[in-house]
């Protein structure tokens, strides 16, 4: 009988881990080692692959910090990546050698992320399981607006009157390849209302861009050539997740972003499962942005839930 074989990540497997990326059915390309990588002077990199009957046929991409590991503290979500050979029985065997691997090297706790529902290619919830199976606790709770792009979608009254008012206004949609004015723009936004910056440079975006071009895309919306609004988009094979939108000033007055994502929503992405706008929820979810969740929900999103959980070892 075959068992599941733990072993730890280097560099020098990049291109299997890549390859059981692109066969798993829960993941995106930010488990590409292009992606993770960019970061790596940031995070202490202790990732993990698993191989059964002489096959990897998981990955858990994670780092590791004062005694503790994430999964993965660089993504949005993380948790195990599977292939099609993970069944109920190999997941759980998977988290016992994952568990056994890391308390033998000291390690205190894991802080798993699942990969949300909306990601899977195919449903992967054998982690879900899994988790309860091994004591888990919730750690964070983030929730996030998704629509659904095969449903009938409707706008509320006030989004429908800004798409009207940007309209009026002769303002424009296109995508956008310089990503300098934008990220200007969104350092300003993020600098005045939070005080803090993107999570990317723009050198970074710019780099990430060029490594993932079907991936990382910019749709922005002027009028006469001055740039009023933007939405960065994150494409995977199920779902289309704005990573970072900003607008001006003139570009709220002129409710630039409703139009710019009735375009994205109803035409250019129309043939995908779901549209998500991301979190409105900061300090692992203890406070609520209501006004930028109601925002979303203008544009018919209803709540998908980002999970983290807390296994102590």
């Amino acid at each position: 009988m075959n068992t599941i074989i733990c072993k730890r990540y280097n560099s020098s497997l990049a291109s299997e881990w890549d390859r059981v990326v692109e066969e798993s059915r829960n993941g995106t390309f930010l488990f590409k080692r292009n992606y993770l990588d960019y970061h790596s002077d940031r995070f202490s990199d202790h990732s993990l692959m698993f191989e059964l009957g002489g096959e990897i046929v998981a990955l858990l991409p994670a780092n590791q910090k004062e005694g503790v590991i994430y999964s993965h503290q660089g993504l949005t979500y993380g948790g195990v990546i599977m292939t099609s050979r993970c069944k109920g029985a190999v997941v759980l065997e998977i988290f016992e050698k994952m568990i056994g691997y890391y308390r033998a090297n000291g390690i205190k706790a894991i802080i798993y992320k699942p990969v949300p529902h909306i990601y899977h290619i195919k449903p992967s919830e054998e982690d879900i399981y899994a988790l309860y199976r091994y004591k888990a606790e919730l750690y964070s709770c983030g929730i996030s607006s998704t629509i659904d792009l095969t449903q009938e979608i409707c706008f509320n009254s006030l989004r429908t009157r800004g798409v009207k008012k940007a309209l009026a206004n002769n303002v424009e949609i296109k995508e956008e390849f310089n990503f300098a004015p934008f990220w200007e723009m969104l350092t300003q936004n993020l600098q005045q209302r939070h005080s803090v910056s993107p999570v990317h440079t723009l050198k970074e975006i710019e780099m990430l861009r060029d490594r993932f071009p079907e991936n990382i895309r910019l749709y922005t919306a002027s009028q006469s050539n001055e740039l009023l609004a933007g939405v960065v988009i994150y494409e995977t094979a199920t779902c289309i997740h704005s990573q970072y939108i900003a607008s001006s000033q003139k570009g709220r007055d002129l409710s630039a972003l409703d139009l710019l994502f009735l375009n994205l929503i109803k035409e250019r992405y129309k043939e995908y499962r779901y549209f998500d706008f991301g979190i409105s929820t900061e300090s692992n979810g203890d406070i609520l942005n209501n006004g930028l969740l109601s925002q979303k929900e203008g544009f018919g999103a209803t709540a998908t839930i980002y999970n983290s959980y807390k296994i102590t070892l």
